[in-house]
């Protein structure tokens, strides 16, 4: 066993995350840890790597267990370079080579038995740095680096410069550089392109060591994992296969219950029914008592409360001039050009998805028609009418309530059409009054689609729009964009996202100056 988590219970404030939950992890396990947005994956994560200390239980870790965590938050100094955080992998086996160095300074003045001690030593240090490919460092990290599409940028690249999903993917290479015995991913593929996303998936499926990941990416989750984790009101189950199979089991075990639940519920009608009427009467009293004593004893099946599902409905604005906009010659970027000329025209009521590999400058280019960041060369015609929606990749969550982030925006709403316009994203009262802040991902794009949702569009740009949400509001994210009659242009990595909603797929790659 690598890891044995015992009657774990944990909460923020008065919401309880966990309640006497159990989780082991076998080796060669490869576990999907799955549930709703804001049901705890990540602070589960947290609590495992000691990063949070649970209210009650206990977490223990096989001894000498080396763990590696890709964390959606981490931050990375500036003034690092790519190269610098990639063999930064390798520190341990950079200080045994201090270590190393040390003892064959101090060898001159070493008496014989001292001398003997440090060969053995030495020799030691040395299958260690051989065993682990000490020599071949600069090579493993340029494989790596080519592997994810990093090597282009370049192994100097300050890595304060890049973007999501390149800083992604240094912590990522990173993290398959150190080799650990085990890793923790948190929605690893929410920035990747899908070259890397396959390419994460073989290295993956080749993985001997165990790991636990989190994904929304049900076909890739699919694809790798043989253990499912399901984590729903406070409790985690185990389930054997990938995501289908549970979702097959948890259905079939849902539908017993609601039975079960509706047999025993007639049940006590009749048994409430038959004391009522019968404990008055003298001949038929002790019968009355004793199915009072039947109902007494009679555990209670309880169904779980259904989570409130999300429902989007876009409010459309009145219908926008013919052309949406067009761009003529324009070229993209900030202190250089990261583009060709690109000519491109969209019409009023397409839906266009913008793909392409990372860092190409997929949000530069939203941005740049929007307006937000000016064309190096060129330039983007916006049309008439337009009533603009925009959803942003990463925005950094200030210290408002829900509440208060949807009254800023909408100061003519009484206070039950701001809770009822965020219930209606999915979200729970208990969310609805906590800082934007401390809510999940996914709890957090809810919150911004809330905006979204109720301001009168009639084109959407959405950068990334389901990074962080779960499979129930990509549904119905999915369903809303379809009906929406303005136009949508959508950055996205997950074709079966787009598949069927967009008209167009424009591949950036066709424009970009990088060679990918």
């Amino acid at each position: 066993m690598i890891l044995d988590v015992k009657n774990l219970s944990h909460g923020f404030g008065d919401r309880a995350i966990f309640d006497d939950v159990s989780f082991r992890l076998l080796k060669g396990e490869h576990i999907g840890l799955i549930g709703a947005n804001g049901e705890g994956k990540s602070t589960f994560l947290n609590i495992i790597t000691g990063k949070i200390m649970p209210d009650e239980g206990k977490v223990e870790w096989a001894k000498n267990v080396r763990v590696g965590y890709l964390d959606q938050h981490t931050v990375l100094e500036a003034g690092m370079t790519i190269g610098d955080v990639l063999k930064s992998a390798f520190d341990y086996l950079f200080g045994l080579e201090e270590q190393m160095n040390k003892i064959c300074d101090s060898m001159g003045d070493a008496s014989p038995e001292e001398m003997e001690k440090m060969l053995e030593e030495l020799g030691t240090i040395q299958d260690v740095l051989t065993n682990n490919d000490f020599y071949m460092i600069d090579a493993k990290v340029e494989e790596t680096a080519r592997a994810l599409g990093l090597l282009e940028l370049g192994l100097d690249h300050d890595v304060t410069e890049l973007s999501g999903g390149q800083r992604t993917k240094v912590l990522l290479a990173k993290l398959l550089l150190e080799k650990p015995d085990i890793l923790l991913l948190d929605e690893p593929t929410n920035y990747l392109d899908e070259n890397h996303i396959e390419w994460l998936k073989r290295y993956l499926n080749d993985y001997e060591n165990a790991f636990i990941l989190i994904s929304h990416d049900i076909p890739f989750l699919n694809s790798v994992i043989n253990i499912i984790y399901h984590m729903e009101n406070q409790k985690l189950d185990r389930y054997v296969g990938d995501y289908d199979k549970f979702k097959e089991v948890y259905e079939m075990k849902k539908s017993q219950l609601e039975a079960a639940y509706k047999r025993q519920q007639q049940e006590i009608d009749d048994l409430k029914d038959f004391v009522a009427r019968n404990k008055a009467r003298v001949s038929t009293r002790n019968m009355a008592m004793s199915r009072q004593k039947k109902l007494d004893k009679m555990d209670v099946i309880e169904l779980a409360r259904e989570k409130p599902k999300p429902e989007f409905n876009f409010k459309n604005a009145r219908a926008s001039g013919k052309m949406v906009f067009e761009t003529q010659d324009l070229v993209i970027g900030y202190d250089r050009p990261l583009s060709k000329t690109i000519n491109l025209r969209m019409e009023r009521g397409e839906k266009i998805a913008i793909t392409g590999t990372n860092g190409i400058g997929k949000t530069t280019f939203l941005k740049s028609v929007l307006g937000i960041i000016p064309a190096l060369e060129g330039k983007a015609h916006l049309g008439d009418y337009l009533y603009k929606g925009y959803f942003e990749q990463e925005i950094k969550a200030g210290d408002n309530t829900c509440i208060e982030e949807i009254w800023e925006e909408f100061p003519s709403y009484t206070q039950y059409e701001v809770r009822s316009a965020l219930a209606k994203c999915g979200l729970t009262t208990k969310h609805i009054e906590s800082r934007v802040k401390v809510l999940s991902g996914g709890e957090q794009a809810k919150v911004r689609l809330c905006k979204l949702i109720n301001t009168e569009t009639n084109i959407l740009l959405l950068d990334e729009p389901t990074n962080h949400l779960d499979v129930d509001a990509k549904d119905e994210l999915k369903r809303a964009l379809k009906e929406y009659k303005g136009a949508v242009l959508l950055v996205c990595h997950e074709p079966e996202f787009y598949d069927g909603l967009v008209d167009k797929v424009w591949n950036l790659e066709e424009y970009s100056l990088l060679s990918v």
